[in-house]
């Protein structure tokens, strides 16, 4: 059993040698295995010495984390008595409040509810004066009154007397045109403007005129008043500019917003040109773009049938013809013609006349078409229009007329916008044609002259 063991653990020696022999490089070249046997010690001995130091700073580790655990759990223990003992100083507090507040009941007799029914109205009238945009120029007059509506005290006389006061004030400030100077949320950079303020009702910037929203708010670095997104312009502004710049003792007219703001803020909604346009959908872009090119020809037909017509004029003053006018081209085609018969240079005038016919009258068969047709885009857009309407009435129901507002104002918005592109096209075409017509019958006229002065030559 013993020469096995020798023999085993041999075995286990000369494996453990080959192994570091495979793992790493040779230092030097081994000569025996008692060789190879003292390094597989000094390694075995130098791995232990590694897990030993491992092991130590493991445990050091583990007492480290020991000691601070027992550090914290001792921390909380003593978190946990203070806490303990503030939660009894908090019971014995809120016990001497309720005593003194039930003295306090009891020493205040009949006047409390008397003081009560003061703070209950000092709250109520706050809430009016900070909806109210005088406040924008009197920011700190509710102050007093959010004292007396919060405090449990007794108010004293000063405070009783600064909810009447407050009162007067407001009546007084309502009746008045004042002008200030306040920083405005969305105007400029920050800085102050003038503003002026009729009672309640409207405020606006004193130069420009452009009117202010009031609202009331708490926010750290948001200010009272807005600049409207959309003014509402014309007679409106006129009247605020009026009252900017009038003086002392001047009777004017101005804008008085009964609403506080309501009413002039739906101008928001009221929508422009623009957007007006926009709800008439595709087929108001198509009608847009039919009137667009309709007016252009015409314009461009107007004045070129002007400058033909007065090219025209002048050469019937002008016994030499011109190429470039059409009076000048029938006059040279009977140039061409004139050693001949009546009949064929009547017919040769007639025929010179037939192809000056449709340079007269190109595009004036667009202008008819679109005259005619733009209506009918009109009616088309309403039948589209409504038809939205209803789906959306079957769908949705009557409850809400705003999903309806799409159908009817494209119904509506095609159909103005047929009518007015229709009549500026129908009033083009009217001059054109008249123009062309013109021009036809002086060339009609001069070749009716031209063939009569030829018949008389030969007679005569």
């Amino acid at each position: 059993m013993s020469k096995t063991m020798n023999i085993f653990k041999k075995t286990a020696f000369i494996a453990l040698g080959m192994s570091a022999l495979m793992a790493s490089p040779v230092q030097a070249q081994i000569a025996s295995v008692e060789t190879l046997l003292q390094q597989v010690r000094a390694d075995a001995a130098k791995t232990a010495a590694e897990n030993a130091a491992r092991e130590a700073e493991f445990r050091q580790r583990r007492d480290q984390q020991a000691s601070k655990l027992a550090a914290e759990q001792a921390e909380l223990a003593g978190l946990e008595r203070q806490a303990r003992s503030v939660e009894r100083t908090f019971d014995a507090n809120q016990a001497t409040i309720s005593g003194l507040e039930a003295e306090l009941k009891a020493a205040q007799g009949d006047f409390g509810e008397v003081f009560g029914l003061a703070r209950s109205k000092a709250g109520e009238f706050k809430a009016t004066l900070d909806s109210s945009l005088i406040t924008a120029q009197y920011p700190t007059r509710t102050n007093v009154l959010g004292i007396v509506a919060e405090s449990k005290a007794l108010p004293d006389t000063d405070q009783l007397n600064a909810i009447w006061q407050s009162m007067l004030s407001e009546i007084q400030y309502q009746r008045q045109v004042a002008t200030f100077t306040t920083a405005v949320n969305n105007f400029g950079d920050g800085t102050e403007v003038e503003v002026t303020r009729i009672g309640p009702f409207a405020v606006f910037t004193t130069s420009g005129a452009e009117f202010l929203e009031y609202e009331a708010t708490q926010e750290e670095g948001v200010l009272p008043l807005t600049t409207l997104p959309r003014q509402p312009g014309g007679a409106v502004t006129k009247a605020a500019s009026a009252v900017a710049s009038a003086g002392a003792g001047d009777l004017v007219f101005g804008p008085i917003d009964p609403t506080r703001g309501s009413l002039l803020k739906s101008f928001e909604r009221v929508p422009d040109v623009g957007e007006r346009i926009a709800q008439g959908g595709f087929i108001g872009k198509i009608i847009l773009g039919l009137l667009f090119v309709g007016v252009a020809l015409g314009l461009f037909r107007i004045v070129t049938l002007f400058l033909t017509s007065t090219a025209v004029k002048a050469q019937k003053k002008n016994a030499q013809p011109s190429k470039s006018n059409p009076l000048g081209r029938v006059m040279m085609a009977y140039e061409g013609a004139k050693d001949k018969d009546e009949e064929i240079i009547e017919l040769k005038l007639d025929e010179a006349i037939l192809r000056e016919s449709p340079k007269l009258e190109m595009g004036l068969n667009f202008l008819k078409l679109g005259a005619g047709i733009a209506p009918l885009l009109g009616l088309l857009g309403t039948v589209t229009g409504m038809i939205k309407t209803f789906q959306a009435m079957m769908i949705y129901g009557t409850g809400d007329p705003q999903l309806m507002a799409g159908g009817i104002s494209e119904a509506l918005v095609t159909t103005m916008l047929g009518l007015i592109a229709a009549i500026p096209l129908l009033i083009l075409h009217s001059f054109s044609a008249s123009m062309a017509r013109g021009v036809q019958g002086t060339l009609e006229e001069q070749s009716a002259g031209i063939v009569a002065r030829h018949v008389e030559s030969r007679r005569g």
